[in-house]
């Protein structure tokens, strides 16, 4: 019997345990009132000072989420929250180099203030190294961190999310926690990005209140619209206040496959649904002239939910011409970044 008691509350405690672990995590207003009115004598305009702090404050091994490759910071200073991150680009990581930048986050009121970056490297003291293909580490005075790309090498569209000529470009793992599948239409020189949902999809999709072939996440504010003639929900708008304030829900065009571009597709798909760009941009869609990123940003900003009936009233159009259905689901137009 005692032994029986025992193993009962083993088991309870375990119970508690795990449930504990699995538990979410809290974040309480005198932890945010308290980093806020931390003095600090760092030098805020000191960007390898700054650069020290953050690495100093990071854990031995990160994992570095979006495809991007950008690390996300944010910290208060005297008063003002800095936004900022680590990026180790695709492009010139092999080469020894780490891109640095932070910066006032912006607010519902003001737009963020003036950016301090620099494109770090072993004349700053900063030492890059390779691990593997997806693995490099970072030191600098005395400190060093390793971060863990994230790899999405496996990660491909079961052959019901493409339709007919699509191109498949990648996997998008967006700030936000949600995951995508990039997609190009040849056909009509389109872009879409396309939920992927055989990841958890770290939201509640929303039906809106005009119909429900459209869902809005109640966490992200990304509307997606339910594709008729595949089982799939294409991303049609983004929240234009989240975009103003430059936050985790800004959208996916800023977190390309990047780690996984080894060819020119997305390049050759960028200059074929803009011809103007023929020639100027590299395979990552890098401007070679250094002005910036081509924007792949086939969906709106809205405001509210009524702005994107659109969408709804053209797939539903029973004049539309059935070749141009997946029209209806993107934003013409692109440009730098």
């Amino acid at each position: 019997m005692a032994l029986g008691l025992i193993v009962s509350q083993s088991n309870i405690d375990a119970a508690q345990a795990q449930s504990a672990h699995s538990a979410p995590k809290i974040a309480t207003n005198q932890q945010f009132l308290e980093n806020l009115g931390m003095d600090s004598s760092m030098d805020i305009n000191n960007i390898g000072a700054v650069f020290g702090h953050i690495l100093s404050e990071l854990p031995d091994r990160v994992h570095v989420l979006p495809t991007e490759n950008y690390y996300y910071f944010r910290f208060f200073q005297n008063g003002v929250e800095y936004a900022g991150n680590i990026r180790l680009a695709a492009s010139d990581r092999d080469e020894g180099l780490v891109h640095f930048a932070y910066f006032p986050a912006a607010n519902a009121g003001r737009p963020e203030g003036e950016m301090n970056y620099k494109l770090l490297s072993a004349d700053d003291g900063v030492a890059i190294a390779r691990l593997s293909d997806l693995s490099y580490s970072i030191g600098y005075q005395g400190r060093t961190v390793v971060f863990d790309l994230n790899d999405l090498s496996d990660v491909t569209p079961p052959a019901d999310k493409l339709a007919d000529a699509e191109l498949y470009l990648g996997p998008v793992y967006d700030e936000s926690g949600i995951q995508f599948y990039l997609v190009y239409n040849p056909l009509l020189k389109i872009f879409h990005y396309v939920l992927n949902e055989a990841q958890t999809v770290p939201d509640q999709l929303i039906p809106a209140s005009y119909t429900d072939r459209i869902v809005i996440g109640r966490r992200s504010g990304f509307a997606f619209y339910l594709d008729a003639r595949l089982d799939r929900k294409i991303l049609i708008g983004v929240l234009g206040a989240n975009v103003a304030i430059n936050n985790y829900y800004d959208g996916p065009f800023d977190q390309l496959p990047d780690n996984f571009n080894h060819d020119k597709k997305l390049q050759m798909a960028i200059e074929e649904s803009d011809p103007s760009t023929a020639g100027l941009i590299d395979r990552f869609g890098y401007y070679k002239s250094g002005i910036g990123r081509y924007l792949i940003g086939p969906y709106t900003q809205y405001s509210k939910e009524q702005e994107l009936v659109n969408f709804h009233l053209c797939a539903t159009n029973p004049e539309l011409d059935e070749s141009l259905y997946y029209s209806c689901f993107a934003i013409q137009g692109g440009g730098g970044t």
